[in-house]
């Protein structure tokens, strides 16, 4: 029986409209033991993929999120006299955030889609333009901080999710490897 969204057979893990809504299928890692090599890799990369997007997405809310706070101590007097909130642009972007926690995950895909992403971040602010946030009150500026705080938690919890699912696939690349049912040399230059 078709799917009625895009007349595929439901749960089918490599259809759907969105690739975090194929990733995030219950069925994405069904039968992953019994793919072919090269289909557990596109998985993995779809996973991956995914994860640099919203990796990239939350980097975009993160960056809001540090001008607002800027902007709030700048009217408290906390940031001296140093003009306008532009002018503070490079401090503020500067990423001093705490040092990560945990291993970290390298990654050399890099996002898609970034014009999509920056469209949703200034939807989620009403207003792209930042010399506006001079015009909005501070009740205004703390209602968007929650707003990308909820916003930010929501595409965290997505990422882990995502990143578990490009884990069990690449354990799954490393089991064959290790257990014999891949072929190193496969992946090593041919000597012609």
């Amino acid at each position: 029986m078709p799917d009625d969204r895009n007349g595929e057979p439901p749960g089918d893990r490599t259809r759907g409209k969105r690739r975090i809504d194929r990733v995030l299928s219950e069925r994405y890692l069904d039968g992953l033991g019994s793919l072919s090599l090269a289909e557990v890799r596109e998985l993995r990369d779809d996973a991956e993929q995914e994860e640099a997007d919203l990796s990239y997405l939350r980097r975009l809310l993160q960056g809001r999120v540090d001008i607002i706070k800027a902007e709030l101590s700048r009217r408290r007097g906390e940031l001296g006299e140093s003009g306008s909130i532009i002018d503070q642009l490079p401090q503020i972007l500067a990423d001093e955030r705490s040092p990560a926690r945990g291993l970290g995950r390298y990654s050399s895909v890099e996002p898609s889609g970034i014009d999509e992403h920056r469209r949703l971040v200034e939807r989620l602010v009403g207003d792209s333009d930042l010399s506006a946030l001079a015009g909005r009150t501070a009740d205004q500026l703390d209602e968007t901080l929650v707003r990308f705080g909820d916003h930010e938690r929501a595409i965290s919890e997505q990422r882990r999710a995502v990143q578990s699912v490009a884990d069990a696939c690449a354990h799954e690349i490393t089991r064959r490897y290790r257990e014999g049912e891949a072929d190193v040399s496969a992946l090593l230059p041919s000597e012609s």
